[in-house]
């Protein structure tokens, strides 16, 4: 009796031992045939049903194959946390708002249309002030932004204009260019300076960003860079609906004198001051004080616009709200003058 229970022991457990095998076996087949080596793979794939290709490239320039190095920077910035899908509904959502016009003047000044993925990294195109004084949608410092022709006052900081900070950023991109020969040294000078890259340039030496031994944040900052174009351009998952202030049609008024009250100045033009700086974010003051008698465009939604539609500010973007449209009265005739401070031009 004592000898058939263990025969029965052995039996159970030699089943028991081959079918876990089997199953490891099944298992470890199944993973190796949809596993594909010439792929970056990550946790984004899960997200957004996407891998990274193998030919991937920054402003035409591919990024080196078969170099394992490589593959685990890209697949660390993967893991770190940026791609969750909440994050990457309001980035989808700005990128549709704010890429067009981006886009637009990264072509007018010859610029590779992949730099706009700097301003997402940088800011995720936001309005942001970072702890070190970096503003915009640039991140520009406030003696870069200077170099680069912004107007930087305790009235005036053109680093909130989206407009003419991408402007500056192009002038930066042209110069890192000529000094360093290819973009994608360009864009990790936009993290750590001409200098800096130069220096590692030099020490090393080397002219290829992938083969420079740099400070952690600058030798991942291409990646960062990287793995945020492969999401927008590879994601079968599309999110619409942002919109940003240049899409809405408006005023603009010649300033060419000192306004003293733009509180006031916002009420004679039939709007609130809170809509005038949502308009212009870069004047950062409630006075304009123009003593050079220097020409400034402040835009102002039309009113048509604003009888339509409710206009509320969400992370500085400007959104619809069409379940609250309560502005008929936002625009009274009585308020529509135009003092001499300011002289109406045609919007184009």
């Amino acid at each position: 009796m004592k000898k058939n229970k263990q025969i029965k022991d052995a039996l159970f457990s030699l089943a028991f031992f081959l079918t876990f095998s089997l199953l490891y076996l099944n298992a470890k087949i199944l993973f190796a045939s949809s596993e594909n080596p010439a792929d970056y793979n990550g946790p984004a794939e899960s997200l957004f049903n996407l891998r990274i290709p193998k030919d991937l490239q920054f402003a035409g320039e591919p990024i080196p194959q078969n170099d394992y190095s490589i593959k685990e920077n890209i697949e660390k910035v993967f893991n770190g946390g940026n791609f969750e899908k909440s994050t990457a509904f309001i980035l989808f959502n700005r990128a549709s708002a704010w890429f067009p016009l981006i886009e637009k003047t990264l072509k007018k000044n010859n610029i590779p249309e992949d730099f706009k993925y700097i301003a997402l990294a940088e800011s995720r195109l936001t309005n942001s002030t970072s702890p070190q004084g970096a503003v915009g949608f640039w991140q520009f410092i406030s003696s870069t932004g200077s170099n680069y022709g912004l107007e930087i006052t305790n009235e005036i900081d053109e680093r909130y204009s989206v407009e003419k900070s991408t402007e500056a950023a192009c002038r930066f991109f042209k110069d890192a260019y000529k000094r360093l020969g290819n973009w994608t040294l360009v864009a990790a000078a936009y993290n750590l300076g001409m200098g800096g890259i130069e220096y590692h340039m030099k020490k090393q030496p080397s002219k290829n960003y992938y083969d420079l031994m740099m400070n952690k944040e600058t030798s991942f900052y291409i990646y960062r860079i990287l793995a945020l174009k492969t999401v927008f351009t590879n994601s079968r998952k599309k999110f619409y609906g942002g919109i940003n202030i240049y899409n809405i049609p408006t005023t603009t008024f010649k300033a060419d004198t000192t306004i003293s009250n733009l509180s006031e100045f916002a009420i004679s033009k039939g709007c609130t001051y809170e809509i005038l700086k949502t308009f212009n974010p870069w004047i950062i003051a409630n006075s304009l004080t123009n003593p050079r008698r220097k020409t400034y465009l402040i835009k102002f939604p039309k009113k048509e616009y604003l009888k339509k539609l409710l206009l509320t500010t969400y992370e500085d973007t400007v959104i619809k709200n069409k379940d609250t449209l309560k502005v008929k009265n936002i625009l009274p005739d009585t308020l529509i003058t135009k003092p001499d401070t300011a002289k109406e031009i045609k919007n184009e």
